[in-house]
């Protein structure tokens, strides 16, 4: 698996939330099943701080869906800018992936 670089816009005071399918180099769907997923938020790589993104492996697991969502209790403490983040998978057997990655761009509201 490579990861995909795919930009994000979040906007501040919302919920945000995503879908994406992880596949085999072929373009058959990624079978996760036994997976977890984890993401993080950081203005920059190598910030010691950072705001964790939920990782949801869809059912069936067999198509590669994922999910990624912020509550926008989270969204609302959020500073404008720019961010990067990545997601990566972790099978049952430990190997890791990174198959998501780039900027995310948290939007400033009006109305929060």
């Amino acid at each position: 698996m490579l990861a995909a670089v795919t930009n994000l816009v979040v906007y501040q005071g919302s919920d945000f939330q995503t879908t994406f399918f992880v596949t085999n180099d072929n373009g058959s769907q990624f079978n996760l099943t036994g997976y977890t997923g984890q993401s993080l938020i950081k203005k920059h790589y190598t910030s010691s701080t950072s705001v964790t993104m939920n990782v949801n492996i869809n059912p069936p697991q067999n198509t590669g869906s994922v999910t990624l969502s912020l509550p926008n209790t989270v969204t609302s403490t959020m500073t404008p800018g720019r961010y990067v983040y990545d997601v990566v998978l972790t099978s049952n057997s430990n190997y890791k992936s990174r198959v998501l990655e780039g900027v995310l761009t948290v939007v400033e509201g009006v109305t929060l």
